[in-house]
């Protein structure tokens, strides 16, 4: 299939009964959210679609849901969401007795919150819950070197709560847990991921998607929205679902304008290339309704 043009989501709504939406990218950047992807699934939704938000947000929806909320994000937009954080949390209680290292940000301790585990230092941990960067304004994966170091020669699995390497926020480009748990995997370290592009967190999005239709529904009459190739996309490809991707994220540098004519048809090479047998159904700058 040659994608020659850009595909806005009115031109896919009638072929899925719903769709499983990224979310910091797509519906916002971390500062405020964008009217014209709030606009298109708000109108999806009215024409009788079903959304579910599907992060890699390191926290439970129950957190997340506010922030949403905080930046512009309308209730009529969704119908619910599953975050990384929800399936994280669950391989997190599956391990009661085991004594537990956060490495993250002081505003993840919510993931921290009724959890069985001891929380001890570095050095006494049998495992480690990876939420990010401590500070992902200034540091980069190399800053995590020496504690990586540490949980290696101790045999410490990492759990990663956000698979993404990055993240825009705002017009900066800012670290995610995905690109330590990169680094700990490259050290021979022991990862586990729940979230994209991994099937747990797609799993967890179909049950929820069950329950909303009153059925079981099948994975090709839904769409998975995203602007990440390492997460959105390769996670639809993966896991059989139809993909819609976006652009203006954070690969639009690297993929650039899609305003020429052979922009769309170009990226739509590179993606089927990257991803062989993805269904593509359709290629945006962003997300918007015509």
């Amino acid at each position: 299939m040659t994608l020659s043009r850009l595909t806005p989501a009115s031109e896919l709504a009638e072929n899925y009964v719903g769709w499983l939406c990224d979310v910091w990218g797509v519906l916002h950047n971390g500062v405020a959210a964008f009217p014209a992807a709030v606009d298109a699934l708000c109108r999806y939704r009215a024409g009788g679609g079903r959304v579910v938000l599907i992060t890699n947000a390191p926290r439970q929806s129950s957190q997340v849901l506010p922030q949403l909320a905080q930046l512009g994000v309308p209730d009529e937009a969704f119908d619910l969401t599953v975050t990384s954080g929800d399936v994280t949390r669950k391989l997190v209680e599956a391990k009661p007795d085991a004594p537990l290292y956060h490495l993250g940000p002081a505003r993840d301790n919510a993931m921290l919150e009724g959890l069985m585990n001891p929380l001890v230092g570095l050095d006494e941990a049998a495992v480690c819950l990876l939420t990010g960067a401590v500070n992902d304004e200034i540091e980069t994966a190399d800053d995590y070197n020496g504690q990586l170091s540490v949980m290696l020669a101790n045999k410490v699995p990492l759990i990663c709560a956000n698979p993404d390497l990055v993240v825009r926020r705002g017009d900066r480009l800012v670290i995610c847990a995905g690109a330590i748990a990169q680094r700990y995997e490259e050290m021979g370290g022991e990862v586990v991921i729940a979230g994209k592009p991994r099937a747990p967190i797609y799993q967890a999005a179909m049950a929820e998607m069950n329950r909303l239709c009153g059925r079981e529904v099948v994975k090709d009459e839904l769409l998975a929205v995203g602007d990440g190739l390492p997460t959105d996309v390769r996670g639809g490809a993966e896991n059989g679902f139809d993909v819609y991707f976006l652009t203006a994220g954070i690969h639009e540098k690297e993929l650039g304008p899609m305003s020429g004519p052979d922009g769309p048809a170009k990226v739509a090479s590179k993606v089927q290339d990257q991803f062989p047998g993805i269904k593509l159904a359709g290629i945006c700058d962003e997300l918007r309704w015509t």
